[in-house]
């Protein structure tokens, strides 16, 4: 029996550097899938530890939710022990090639596509204004949304930096995310998890502070 189909949470820690700087981060690992089978939500700094946690499953992809350096670092390494695709949206080809300029994308993510991994969708939610590729992942099954760096507890992903931009990511979420049931659980790229109904009050107050 394969079990059932779960949410599994690993931190790694590292940098992460663009325009010129680079500051120290703890990233959230997701993984999805059961006792056989599952996939892998940004493969943060440390390939070891990804690969540890996957253990003996069967890896079906490596899922990066946009294309800063903290997010896809390990994801050629674990793609290469375990012959797993990576998927990145095609907007996020340039901040890809910052990190990895010799190693393509295995595969492209579009909006409304679905990834199947132990008999769970995980629906594409195309979300940028962190990066231009942004995407988040849907699984109604769990009762679950895994949203990169597009929302956290508390607010929307930074955006002050290139290729980002505030009223898209405002757009963004308002727009996909905080139309999702209340009760769906946000497992974000840091930090604690929260809820749809938890953060959805705010999307006004974050739109006149400007971040």
């Amino acid at each position: 029996m394969a079990g059932a189909p779960r949410i599994e949470h690993l931190v790694t820690s590292g940098t992460f550097s663009l325009d010129g700087g680079t500051w120290d981060v703890d990233n959230n690992v997701w993984i999805v899938g059961d006792d056989d089978e599952v996939v892998v939500i940004d493969a943060a700094h440390d390939s070891d530890a990804v690969l540890e946690a996957v253990g003996d499953r069967r890896l079906s992809a490596v899922v990066c939710t946009h294309a800063h350096d903290d997010h896809v670092r390990a994801a050629p390494d674990v793609a290469l022990a375990t012959g797993a695709r990576v998927l990145l949206h095609p907007d996020d080809q340039v901040l890809w090639k910052m990190v990895h300029p010799n190693r393509r994308p295995d595969g492209p993510l579009a909006d409304g596509d679905e990834l199947v991994v132990a008999g769970i969708g995980l629906r594409v939610l195309h979300t940028p204004g962190h990066a231009p590729g942004a995407v988040c992942l849907y699984a109604p099954d769990l009762g679950a949304l895994f949203s990169g760096d597009t929302l956290f507890a508390g607010g929307p992903g930074a955006t002050g930096r290139s290729y980002s931009d505030f009223g898209t990511i405002i757009t963004s979420i308002g727009d996909r995310l905080l139309t999702l049931p209340g009760e769906t659980v946000v497992h974000t790229g840091h930090g604690d998890t929260t809820t749809i109904e938890a953060e959805a009050p705010h999307l006004e107050e974050w739109a006149a502070r400007g971040w």
